[in-house]
């Protein structure tokens, strides 16, 4: 599946959507409830500055005490003391609102991080048991940011956005509450200039989902560009590519100009509408407000409180466009993070799947069919029977499908159709862990991690004892380098192993490979990218690695393919020729024949 062409189809099945994210949230409900409980306070608040200017303007401008009962007795409260307790009372009250607020901000920050972090754990769980096939298919930087970037957005934005909410509803409600009790004839037109607002959200939902989806996939595409340059900054250097990799960046950064601008211009009106629609119902509020005053049916301290609430509650309105383009973001982000996690490798044990436990016969293709697009084969009915402890040499033109041969053993790939069997036995009824338990692969260019020598080579087998960690180190001829090295084993490798040289980084695979003491072991080509020092010293390492071992060797070096107790001649997916070097050479006109004298030949001269 190409992760370029998704569209977050599900983004407005908001019902949806959240039943899948609420298991991630489920586990962090306590702390979450404790973030509603107190933004039900913090929102409620809001309106304590907007009620306090009632009793304000009525007694303490209007110079008149206030006079109340309880129970029967008579209470006096002066102008001078309201003038007193109301300033110092806002500011109790705003000080207590800014101690709720930071506990809400630390709550849903918390809890925002760690629904992010189970969310992004469980994606990197799918990611790693991906096929090959899908690496083959989609970029690294669209990969990083559908993995990484998607479900930050989906998981802290949802937390935040439903904090903000409750606090805004209950803000709302406390707002709302205070116009009521200032005027309920004002208060229905507040409350229904307010409805009146929200009528042109539903216009523009799709085109904020389709722009935001588009913004998110050139955002992945910047990110493939910064990797190529970084991975590939040699070849740009040598080619002087860097006009070429300026221009695509600058072509994506434009683009994404050209998104972000096409999505404000369809969501920026709303704020402005917005605007307008909240002085409208300020106007008329003014208007009709000034007549209950002069008719003696409002104060003016009820009428300041009751305006200073509806500014409070049209606020938010305000900025609703930028809110819902918020929102909306998130929510197509979900869509994609869901839709990563409905992703499935296609290549999976059977539920009956046994343990493979070595290889005691011989390894089988039996008309073995296999394609990477449809309608174009690369291995086309390909028999082929090699024995326990049997070297095989794979030799044929380049493109012919040596590599993807090799790939198909420990099921990288599946093949279309026919057979690949050990020991009789079908390699898709074996479980893929015990299969690729029995196979060591060493190939051209050999990924090394980042952290210790010690570390790449014990990947092989973390069980591994230290005697078998030196035998291993021994055989792979590294004594000497590990011994210049200023920490030897230990000694932490740059990113991919890049501190070391193409002979070096291959001699650390082959131990990894070596460690791992498998029946099986492939070579695809692992000494074709080095010179003929280093090539040489690998080959003896490579000679060690393959003693007693059944071995499917993809070579260039003639002294590799003349030990092999037998070469397959592969052109273009099918297998032409079979038998040792002499019996190959006998064949008149013979593909073999024709490549040793093309390639072979001058090797051995050399030699």
């Amino acid at each position: 599946m190409k992760l370029s062409n998704t569209t977050a189809k599900n983004s407005f099945k908001y019902g949806w959507l959240l039943s899948r994210i609420f298991p991630y949230i489920k586990p962090y409900m306590f702390r979450i409830i404790c973030g509603f409980i107190v933004a039900i306070p913090l929102g409620l608040l809001d309106g304590i500055t907007a009620f306090a200017l009632k009793p304000y303007m009525d007694y303490v401008v209007g110079k008149q005490d206030w006079i109340f009962h309880i129970f029967g007795h008579e209470y006096t409260l002066s102008w001078q003391l309201f003038a007193f307790i109301i300033p110092f009372g806002v500011i109790l009250f705003a000080g207590f609102q800014g101690v709720l607020r930071y506990l809400n901000d630390y709550i849903s920050a918390w809890t925002s991080q760690r629904i992010t972090n189970d969310v992004k754990i469980d994606l990197f769980h799918k990611l790693i048991y991906m096929d090959p096939q899908f690496f083959d298919e989609n970029p690294s930087g669209i990969v990083i940011s559908r993995y990484m970037n998607d479900p930050q957005t989906a998981s802290t934005g949802i937390v935040d956005q439903i904090k903000t909410i409750t606090t805004s509803v209950f803000g709302a409600l406390g707002l709302i509450t205070v116009m009521l009790y200032s005027s309920w004839k004002l208060a229905v037109i507040g409350v229904l200039v307010l409805g009146i607002a929200f009528i042109p959200v539903a216009l523009i939902r799709k085109r904020i989902k389709s722009a935001s989806n588009k913004n998110m996939v050139i955002g992945g595409n910047i990110t493939t560009n910064i990797n190529e340059t970084y991975n590939g900054n040699k070849v740009m250097a040598a080619y002087e590519l860097q006009p070429r990799q300026e221009q695509y960046f600058r072509n994506q950064i434009w683009e994404s100009f050209k998104v972000n601008m096409s999505l404000t211009k369809r969501a920026a009106w709303m704020s402005p509408l917005m605007y307008v629609i909240a002085s409208c119902g300020i106007a008329i509020v003014l208007g009709y407000g000034t007549h209950l005053i002069t008719s003696g049916d409002m104060t003016a301290g009820s009428f300041a409180s009751f305006v200073t609430s509806l500014l409070l509650l049209y606020k938010p309105v305000k900025t609703l466009g930028n809110t819902l383009t918020s929102i909306q973001n998130i929510f197509v982000a979900m869509g994609r993070v869901f839709e990563l996690f409905d992703l499935n490798p296609t290549i999976v044990d059977r539920k009956d799947a046994i343990t493979m436990k070595g290889l005691n016969d011989k390894i089988e293709f039996k008309n073995v069919y296999f394609e990477y697009v449809e309608n174009h084969p690369i291995l086309k009915n390909l028999n082929l029977s090699i024995n326990k402890n049997e070297t095989l040499a794979i030799v044929g033109n380049s493109g012919g499908g040596k590599s993807t041969l090799v790939n198909l053993i420990p099921r990288f790939y599946d093949i279309k159709s026919g057979s690949i069997t050990f020991d009789g036995i079908d390699i898709r009824d074996f479980s893929i862990n015990s299969l690729r338990h029995n196979i060591a692969m060493v190939f051209q260019d050999n990924f090394l991690f980042s952290g210790t020598i010690r570390e790449n080579i014990l990947m092989g087998n973390p069980n591994a004892t230290e005697e078998e960690l030196e035998k291993a180190i021994e055989s792979a001829h590294l004594q000497e380098m590990i011994a210049e090295l200023p920490d030897g084993l230990d000694t932490l490798l740059g990113e991919r192993g890049l501190t070391l040289s193409g002979g070096q980084r291959q001699r650390v695979a082959i131990a990894r490979a070596m460690i791992k003491n498998t029946p099986i072991v492939i070579l695809d080509e692992a000494t074709s990218a080095l010179d003929n020092k280093s090539e040489a010293i690998v080959q003896k390492a490579l000679d060690n690695l393959i003693q007693n071992k059944t071995v499917f060797v993809i070579a260039h070096r003639l002294s590799t393919i003349k030990n092999a107790d037998r070469i397959a001649v592969i052109t273009e997916g099918e297998l032409v020729e079979i038998g040792n070097h002499e019996e190959l050479m006998s064949i008149e006109n013979g593909q073999y024949r024709a490549l040793y004298e093309m390639q072979f030949k001058k090797q051995e001269t050399l030699v």
